[in-house]
């Protein structure tokens, strides 16, 4: 891979490990491959789960930061913050004991079993990062529950896509499949 002169890293919020279809794969009777594996040995990795849970806004958010990400040697381009882990790669693996842990720390900036984590690895991201180099949220930016654990951390490198301002999560989602699909990125604002 060749040296990237400006990075671009994306952040892409949790799915809802306390919701319906997280339901399925946490139950004792979950009959889909995914559920299977996240009670094997095998497991499922955290893209996998949270797109299963989340559905078109996790896709979309996935395909987006696949398409545009531009990280710096050493530092993934794409990041999911997972309650109670901070910041991981989609690829990591869990097993449906981790997603139960994971689903049990709420995610709130009042909670430090949710925010401790986050701000360890976004300050570790951080020192791999030039100054000039951007960090993009994709997710909610209507609520201070992403934006206020890393903003004092990631300063003037945090970017919300401009056109997010007043869609819902399936609207955010579809906006950016379309986006991925037609090599158009969108343009990115200070959350201030």
């Amino acid at each position: 891979m060749a040296a990237v002169k400006t990075a671009t890293i994306f952040l892409l919020s949790p799915a809802n490990c306390g919701g319906k279809r997280a339901g399925y794969l946490m139950r004792k009777a979950g009959a889909s491959a995914l559920a299977h594996r996240l009670r094997s040995g095998e497991g499922a990795t955290i893209g996998e789960v949270f797109t299963f849970m989340s559905g078109l806004y996790f896709r979309g958010k996935m395909a987006y930061a696949a398409a545009f990400a531009a990280p710096r040697g050493g530092c993934e381009g794409i990041h999911v913050i997972v309650p109670g882990l901070g910041l991981r790669p989609p690829g990591t693996t869990i097993d449906l004991a981790r997603l139960r842990a994971i689903a049990r720390v709420p995610v709130d900036p009042e909670n430090d079993r949710y925010t401790r984590p986050l701000r360890r690895d976004a300050a570790e991201l951080v020192r791999r990062l030039d100054p000039a180099d951007t960090v993009v949220l994709l997710g909610s930016i209507a609520t201070t529950k992403y934006l206020e654990p890393l903003r004092d951390i990631l300063g003037p490198r945090l970017r919300v896509p401009e056109q997010f301002i007043g869609l819902g999560d399936m609207s955010r989602g579809a906006l950016m499949l379309r986006c991925a699909k037609a090599g158009r990125e969108l343009a990115y604002t200070s959350p201030d």
